[in-house]
């Protein structure tokens, strides 16, 4: 089986709530893209226009992996449409208030799985069925846990214990899978000297990178006021990377304390169990489930998910009142409610016909729905699974 061959295998469009007007403080663009993280791509089109970064706002970031398409607002009256062969940034009208998450309602995608034999065609139509029944766990999947150290665990994590040297450690080493080769290179070039702050200082690089091995030259132990540098946006990003392990993590333990039979596949964070069927009783119950985030004040559908979670902060070494951040205050825990089942919206499977890729293999098409922050390749994960 081979997933996102070519970007046009994975094609994601946003589903959004759109109060467009005829003039307005905000200019709204649709971004068609392939090749690019959204961040990336905004970064350099606010350098580009010498905007500031703060002037554009999204609702959701998506996969550089993908043929993608998502609405984005700036700030500023400029007609900004610009492109190249990767990308296309078009104005299509105003609204008078900035993109965001609130307006999203989901996303459509079309996704080509090739290189299958005819027995993976067979599987994947049985499963289908399968899924339209009775729904899939609604995990985050491993593209939010790029920030996760494979070493040292979550910044988040360190931060909570008050462990503020090993969070900014982490913070300044961490290795993300998509980096380029010299900023792997100088980040374990940080991990190995760190501590002697004038040889990381000589290596900086990044504005960021400058500013805290600056402070930390001067002022050794003032790991606290180098956290407390780090821009709110990417710390809210660090935060929610923690939330969507433990929402995982409660998961899998919700779906094991019913008892259920279980099917694992590997995740970069913790493996995703999957059912395959489930019985009225357990279907009604996890339609119906709704797990918080977490965060110091949260609340809780019933006992069952009240217990694992105090667990799984116990087994953590961490208290519910740690979320409750005094020293580090840009950015903060915010519990809200993640449906723990999802089922795609719209679903269906084309026939299978010959890959054109790989000869004597077979590819399959799936479109369907899915709601805001639900992964389209947790389902293909699903499908899939052995």
């Amino acid at each position: 089986m081979k997933l996102k061959v070519i970007p046009g295998d994975f094609v994601v469009r946003e589903l959004a709530r759109l109060p467009l007007r005829e003039k307005g403080p905000y200019r709204l663009y649709l971004l068609e893209k392939k090749g690019w993280n959204t961040i990336d791509l905004l970064l350099q089109l606010a350098k580009a226009h010498g905007l500031p970064y703060r002037l554009f706002a999204y609702g959701g970031l998506k996969d550089r992996h993908a043929h993608t398409f998502q609405y984005v607002t700036v700030k500023h009256p400029a007609n900004l449409t610009t492109g190249d062969k990767n990308f296309h940034f078009q104005s299509i009208g105003y609204m008078d208030r900035p993109m965001g998450p609130d307006l999203l309602e989901g996303n459509e995608f079309a996704i080509t799985i090739r290189a299958l034999s005819a027995e993976e065609v067979s599987r994947i139509t049985r499963r289908v069925d399968e899924v339209r029944g009775f729904g899939y766990p609604n995990y985050y999947d491993d593209q939010r846990f790029g920030s996760m150290d494979r070493q040292m665990g979550f910044m988040a994590e360190r931060l909570l214990k008050k462990h503020y040297n090993g969070s900014l450690q982490i913070y300044l080493t961490g290795i993300y899978p998509e980096e380029k080769k010299e900023a792997k290179e100088r980040k374990r070039f940080f991990r190995e000297h760190w501590g002697d702050w004038a040889t990381c200082l000589s290596r900086a690089k990044t504005t960021m990178e400058s500013r805290i091995f600056s402070l930390l030259a001067e002022k050794p132990k003032a790991y606290i006021e180098a956290l407390q540098m780090i821009p709110r946006e990417e710390l809210s990003l660090l935060f929610s990377a923690y939330q969507s392990f433990l929402f995982n993590e409660l998961l899998r333990r919700v779906l094991q304390d019913l008892g259920l039979d279980l099917a694992a596949v590997p995740g970069v964070a913790g493996p995703y169990l999957f059912y395959r069927r489930l019985e009225r009783k357990e279907l009604t119950y996890l339609k119906s489930l709704a797990l918080p985030l977490a965060a110091s004040r949260m609340e809780f559908p019933d006992a069952r998910t009240e217990q694992l979670f105090a667990a799984i902060l116990e087994e953590r070494g961490i208290k519910r009142s740690s979320f409750n951040l005094r020293k580090v205050r840009q950015a903060f825990f915010k519990s809200t409610p993640r449906s723990a089942v999802v089922f795609p919206g719209d679903f269906r499977l084309e026939p299978a016909e010959p890959d054109d890729l790989y000869p004597g293999r077979q590819k399959i098409r799936l479109f369907f729905k899915l709601p805001r922050g639900s992964y389209g390749t947790m389902l293909i994960k699903r499908l899939t699974m052995p």
